[in-house]
């Protein structure tokens, strides 16, 4: 879950314009924005930065929760990809840099806005193996209203003990912790230790290796994360916290759950995770394939904020009711009847998690894919009519205010648009494949092909192209680059029907189901310019178009 879905049920998103190097011949509808230095060398690649390829970090830090203060250290394996003697990793400038340790001696380093750049006194050989181990403290930035803004939110359960949760998806991990802070880079395999006061624990991704007191009052816990993680997804989740532990048979054998909730809500987490997880579980393992972390198993964790896809420790804060905080984003009665939060984050796992978008800009394969899961969800237990249903019934929240697809290169996702118009366009394109195994096995596919992978648009288009055998690069690009929908324009004259479509993206071609009314849909593709299409009998008052599964414009005339 990223912040604009927030601002989706407040009709009011703040989104980006789209740029897509290369781009496409048609003029983007996009609204022109002003980026600074500082967020490009948050979104850019640059050498400093692909030099070397993250493998291993250990962050181990402690917090002074009364002071809001952080302060520890993370190490640096690393592979180069070149020979380097210099580069950059990552961390918010409120927070200080104490040393870098580098084989016994500290480095020299600089800093220019978030970003902080390292020197080695001899050049580091491509393929050599490395590490390095940063220290820092500070004050983190405080989330006021997570997760919807990123930081570390300090709170209190009802009983007025800490209650500490970090978010950190769109403005960045580097925010509370130092690391190298673009997502194209995903760490193999983690450490995380966290010290909390005595009386409290700390839930973080991974499985807990060991508990130990750390003196003074603290006690450390450490978490092995076995796959690869996103920096975003690294979290803590400190409380007073209750916990039990299940098991799911699933396809690659038994999967550990685990529940950490705040210990007055006990009896009211077992009913409501009872009723969704495994249930979950079951429907995108069939959907998506086996769950992608079963070696860290599965984890929901309360949190004090709504929630968030904190890989195998899922952030989980709707208050143990079904909707999204009691209400249906649907409108059609299909969303009060399961947990918004345990299924939509829980989705993640697959889109968001296991396959990661490179760029924050192609954060609608992360949204998208979600949101269109929850239909699929809602079909496992009530039937794709139903799941289509709620599809449709979410156009509502659409605003076709920009682009869905964000700006490259400095840190910037697009429209939250992603969510609902992302999940009617892949509603679309299996009505255009026209083959529920084809398409089941197109996302299982997706899934087992960029299994632990970070990738692009192209990545995913691509593999969608080519087992479909459809080239549907016209229906992404008009969908996901421009803000406007597709139109049908329709004419009847002297008993023929002609059709073309209104797009912004050249030569646009998407096939659309056409029927005279009470008749059977057939596929019909229009092009750009008017032609006439084969329908016996149509006129302006019995032509439909499925609308239902289709998310486009109609113009009679």
């Amino acid at each position: 879950m990223s912040h604009n879905i927030s601002n989706l049920i407040k009709c009011c998103v703040l989104a980006a314009a789209f740029a897509l190097p290369g781009g496409a011949s048609a003029q983007l509808m996009a609204d022109k924005e002003t980026f600074t230095r500082a967020d490009s060398l948050r979104g850019n690649l640059t050498d400093l930065r692909t030099c070397y390829d993250i493998r291993y970090y250990h962050l181990d830090v402690k917090l002074d929760i009364g002071k809001k203060f952080i302060s520890g250290s993370n190490v640096f394996e690393f592979t180069a990809t070149r020979d380097f003697n210099r580069l950059q990793f990552d961390l918010f400038d409120n927070l200080k840099v104490e040393k870098i340790e580098y084989n016994g001696t500290e480095l020299q380093f600089t800093r220019e806005f978030n970003a902080v750049f390292v020197s080695f006194p001899n050049t580091v050989k491509q393929g050599q193996r490395d590490r390095f181990k940063v220290f820092y403290s500070g004050k983190p930035v405080e989330a006021k209203n997570a997760p919807w803004d990123g930081g570390v939110m300090f709170s209190k359960d009802d009983s007025g003990k800490p209650w500490v949760a970090t978010a950190c998806q769109g403005v960045g991990a580097s925010i509370w912790w130092p690391n190298k802070d673009h997502q194209s880079d995903e760490v193999d395999s983690m450490l995380i230790s966290v010290t909390v006061p005595e009386g409290l624990q700390d839930v973080s991704n991974g499985r807990l290796r060991k508990v130990s007191p750390a003196g003074n009052g603290y006690t450390r816990y450490d978490w092995f994360v076995a796959n690869p993680i996103n920096n975003y997804c690294v979290s803590l989740n400190i409380g007073d916290y209750d916990h039990w532990g299940e098991a799911f048979d699933g396809e690659k054998g038994k999967l550990d759950l685990d529940f950490w909730v705040l210990k007055a809500n006990r009896k009211k987490a077992e009913k409501q995770f009872a009723a969704n997880v495994k249930p979950m579980l079951k429907a995108f393992e069939y959907w998506f394939g086996p769950y992608p972390f079963y070696e860290d198993g599965y984890k929901l964790v309360e949190t004090p904020h709504l929630g968030m896809e904190h890989q195998s420790a899922v952030a989980y804060g709707n208050k143990f009711q079904n909707g999204y905080m009691g209400r249906d984003l649907s409108g059609t009665g299909w969303g009060l009847k399961w947990d918004f939060i345990v299924v939509h984050e829980s989705g993640h796992e697959w889109f968001g998690n296991n396959i990661t978008s490179k760029d924050l800009a192609d954060m609608w394969i992360h949204e998208s894919f979600t949101n269109y899961s929850e239909s699929l969800f809602i079909e496992s237990l009530y039937g794709k009519k139903a799941g289509q249903e709620y599809v449709h019934g979410t156009r509502g929240a659409i605003l076709n205010d920009k682009p869905v697809q964000g700006i490259y290169n400095v840190n910037k996702e697009g429209s939250g648009d992603m969510y609902y118009k992302g999940g009617n366009l892949l509603n679309m394109i299996r009505t255009i494949i026209n083959d529920d195994t084809k398409w089941r096995h197109i996302l299982r596919g997706l899934n087992k092909t960029f299994y632990h992978r970070t990738v692009d648009a192209t990545d995913i288009i691509s593999y969608i192209n080519g087992q479909s055998g459809i080239d549907l690069s016209k229906v992404f690009g008009q969908y996901l680059k421009f803000k406007n929908i597709p139109t049908l324009e329709v004419k009847f004259e002297k008993g023929k029907t002609f059709c073309r479509w209104i797009a912004d993206v050249d030569d646009f071609d998407m096939p659309v189901r056409l029927r005279v009314k009470g008749g059977e849909y057939q596929f019909v593709k229009p092009s750009t310019s008017f032609a006439e299409i084969a329908l016996p009998g149509a006129t302006k008052e019995n032509f439909e178009v499925d609308s239902f599964n289709y998310y486009i414009g109609l113009l009679l005339e």
